[in-house]
């Protein structure tokens, strides 16, 4: 017993924590590539038994003090009724996979983060221009009344998807490199993301993808910006509430498009759902359930909530229901209050960007740790909140 205590010390608890934690991060990363590609994989399931059990294991070796320890057991317990009640185990994953990484070096994991996402994607695109997996372009109706429309994909099973990686990349790099990077870097990136629109033929993505562009320029070199705590408000008036308030609003208006064009309130709705191809109609006459529009919304979700669609808000209203996602959009005020403390406006940008995005697609609410870049970041600022730790981050030179 003397031996065992003697290794098995404070610091070293904490190498195996994040030993853990960095095991856990390059699996659900290396799942979360596979399943951008035409890959077949049938034991996602364990896959993420074994990752939660890796950050369970990395939240208790760490040392807490009683009130985190309180703070852990909440919301273990809140989350793992939210799993009894829906049948849904991803706010039980998540959250512990958030606090599994409390303390790590934050930067290290971002970058890592980006590097082997760039490569896994790279490896899907090369496959399918060589011909081994995947096709390079699909013909296809998507939904703009043309069922011949030609549309590159380069391996990842569908136009949006491939915008999504790349969005999710330049989303990386602005959260990593984005303090310091010269204009000349922010105007190659408005190539890609012009590039991208050609190859993808995704009008929304691309008007997105312009507008974190502009961001990221302006917090970059309009610094005095970063101490005015107007910016952070404004960045809460548009996340949370406005992405919130207009998928409530189309969740609502769902069974108008298309079938009610009577009025020139109608027929603006029907026209910003052309514009939007068809997702808010979806919402109600994409299942027999209509699941998304308001009516199918809860307090607590239910077993037999598991429809897919686009609308990202909506979607994490409808898979988990009204109060937990309420504490979602609580958690990215207090985000926000962390930025603002630490002047830390990247992150403001990132996940701005990542909620107005979430409006119409559904990439960041997903059953795959990967695709949420932002846990660790979630997983370290709430931890400074909890401490009492935030300073504010280096301005660039």
């Amino acid at each position: 017993m003397d031996v065992l205590m003697r290794y098995f010390t404070e610091t070293n608890r904490t190498k195996i924590a994040r030993f853990f934690f960095d095991l856990a991060l390059l699996v659900e990363l290396v799942e979360m590539i596979a399943e951008k590609s035409e890959l077949v994989f049938s034991m996602e399931s364990h896959i993420f038994r074994i990752t939660f059990l890796l950050t369970f294991a990395a939240v208790l070796l760490k040392k807490h003090n009683l009130k985190e320890w309180a703070i852990i057991l909440a919301v273990w317990v809140f989350t793992f009724i939210c799993y009894r009640i829906t049948g849904r185990n991803e706010l039980l994953r998540f959250a512990t996979f958030a606090m599994a990484a409390c303390d790590i070096d934050l930067e290290r994991a971002m970058k890592y983060t980006f590097y082997v996402c760039m490569a896994g994607f790279t490896v899907i695109v090369l496959l399918a221009v060589f011909g081994i997996l995947g096709n390079v372009s699909m013909v296809a109706d998507y939904g703009r009344d043309n069922a011949q429309e030609l549309r590159y994909v380069f391996g990842f099973g569908h136009p949006n998807t491939l915008y999504g990686c790349a969005y999710a990349l330049i989303l990386l790099w602005i959260w990593i490199y984005g303090k310091k990077a010269g204009l000349w870097q922010f105007i190659a990136l408005f190539a890609v993301n012009v590039v991208l629109y050609y190859v993808t033929v995704s009008r929304t993505s691309l008007a997105i993808g312009m507008f974190t562009l502009l961001m990221a320029v302006i917090v970059r070199f309009a610094e005095p910006i970063r101490k005015w705590w107007i910016t952070y408000v404004m960045a809460g008036l548009i996340t949370p509430i406005a992405c919130v308030v207009f998928s409530w609003w189309a969740a609502s208006v769902s069974e108008l498009p298309r079938f009610h064009m009577d009025t020139k309130r109608e027929l603006r709705i029907n026209k910003l759902d052309v514009i939007l191809n068809n997702r808010i109609q979806d919402l109600y006459r994409g299942s027999a359930r209509h699941a998304g529009s308001l009516e199918t919304w809860k307090l607590f979700s239910d077993r037999l909530s598991e429809e897919y669609f686009d609308m990202g808000w909506v979607r994490l209203f409808y898979w988990y229901g009204i109060i937990p996602t309420v504490l979602i959009c609580l958690l990215i005020a207090m985000m926000l209050y962390v930025c603002y403390k630490k002047r830390d406006m990247q992150t403001v940008v990132v996940l701005v960007s990542m909620s107005v995005y979430t409006v119409i697609e559904a990439t960041f609410v997903s059953v795959y740790i990967g695709r949420n870049f932002m846990l660790p970041v979630l997983g370290v600022y709430m931890w400074q909140l909890v401490r009492g730790q935030l300073k504010a981050t280096q301005q660039p030179q």
